[in-house]
């Protein structure tokens, strides 16, 4: 890869909301890893209840994420719709550190992913229209770092905090902080002429009738979700395995550093050697990462390698996957094809994160990742041989 793939001059907007998605994430990241502790160790719940917690909040982003997409291609203000999710998020995070009981964090997850679902299509359908297709790959490579750069930074800031005696609910009242960093710059920094024009209704969406490859891409992402594994139950794999309560934000901020470090790059390639090929890659290697976790016996460096492995492979199909979309989806369609294919990649996730917590009750954690692992070569093999149809009648 050359040189110049790196220092691709970015349109602003893409640069604004990366620098949205680095404070959001610093906030979201200082309570999502310490959260299934929070659930289990101080409220009392079991791995399935964090199973349900995490399933709900996704399903529910998902849902809502083909609405707002719906919304857009409208001609509702995407600045004005990605501004109220960030807003809407970043009041009911914080609330988190003030529950006595799981049904209440249950609740404000809820919220919490009611923002994400409302900004999510809007935030990436102007992040598509703003880049060309040449660097779309880049433009999404670049949120997705700076996204998990703020991953990172989270993380460490719970560390120091609770280093320094901070309770963990108190840990959860200073996401605040950042949080406002976030409506502040979306408010002023989004250029004015990022909401989409205004436009009539968009076309009835007909699933036949989408590109070839953007069907494959939709149906593998939610037999993927179904087999994907949230990260905070590689938290509970990791603290089974003897990783100390304080060690976890450390743990976590070293898996977002390793994302945001391949992020970029992984976007750049897509745009060099294609989507696919970059899709299928990184699917195989996240199928060896979840086998890794259910057949290896962690300890020491082992076990942060896994841990920091098992993200990294989530990071490397990300931006070509949201470049795909765009690549294909009619620009009248374009925040409703987001939105369907977050739909579709975050349905799947209730059923498939409490299907898991309730093997690894009931059976091992080992048997809980097999799965996961068998489950996601079904998925990619079933894109590659739409792959191979494609290629075979161009």
């Amino acid at each position: 890869m050359s040189f110049s793939s790196f220092t691709v001059r970015l349109p602003r907007t893409v640069i604004v909301l990366g620098c949205v998605s680095f404070l959001n994430d610093a906030a979201s990241e200082m309570i999502t890893p310490l959260l299934p502790i929070f659930l289990t160790a101080t409220l009392g719940a079991g791995p399935a209840i964090v199973g349900l917690v995490e399933g709900v909040a996704e399903a529910t982003a998902s849902l809502l994420k083909l609405y707002a997409g719906r919304l857009a291609d409208r001609g509702i203000s995407a600045k004005g719709l990605v501004l109220g999710g960030y807003g809407i998020a970043n009041l009911a995070r914080p609330a988190i550190g003030f529950v006595l009981g799981w049904p209440y964090v249950l609740l404000l997850r809820f919220l919490d992913r009611v923002g994400k679902g409302i900004r999510t299509a809007p935030r990436e359908a102007l992040i598509a229209g703003a880049a060309a297709p040449a660097i779309r790959g880049r433009a999404f490579g670049f949120h997705s770092a700076m996204d998990n750069a703020g991953a990172a930074l989270g993380p460490l800031i719970a560390f120091v905090l609770l280093g320094a005696g901070v309770p963990l609910g108190r840990v959860f009242l200073w996401s605040i902080v950042p949080g406002i960093l976030v409506i502040a710059l979306l408010a002023f920094g989004v250029p004015k002429d990022a909401p989409l024009e205004a436009r009539a209704a968009p076309p009835p969406l007909s699933f036949s009738g989408l590109d070839r490859r953007l069907r494959a891409l939709i149906v593998a992402s939610g037999v993927l979700a179904l087999a994907t594994v949230p990260e905070v139950f590689v938290v509970l794999w990791a603290r089974q395995a003897g990783l100390p309560v304080t060690w976890v934000p450390l743990a976590w901020a070293a898996a977002s550093f390793s994302k945001m470090l391949v992020s970029y790059p992984a976007g750049a390639l897509s745009d060099r050697v294609g989507r696919l090929p970059l899709l299928l890659g990184g699917w195989s290697l996240r199928v060896l990462a979840l086998a890794a976790l259910a057949f290896v016996q962690p300890s020491g460096a082992l076990l942060w390698l896994l841990f920091i492995g098992y993200s990294t492979t989530l990071a490397l199909t990300e931006p070509a996957e949201r470049s795909l979309v765009g690549d294909v989806a009619p620009l009248a369609q374009r925040g409703t094809a987001y939105g369907l294919y977050n739909l579709a990649s975050g349905i799947l996730v209730l059923p498939g994160a409490v299907l898991f917590g309730l093997i690894w009750e009931r059976v091992s954690s080992a048997a809980a990742f097999g799965a996961a692992a068998l489950v996601t070569a079904i998925a990619a093999l079933g894109m590659a041989a739409v792959a191979r149809k494609a290629r075979a009648s161009a």
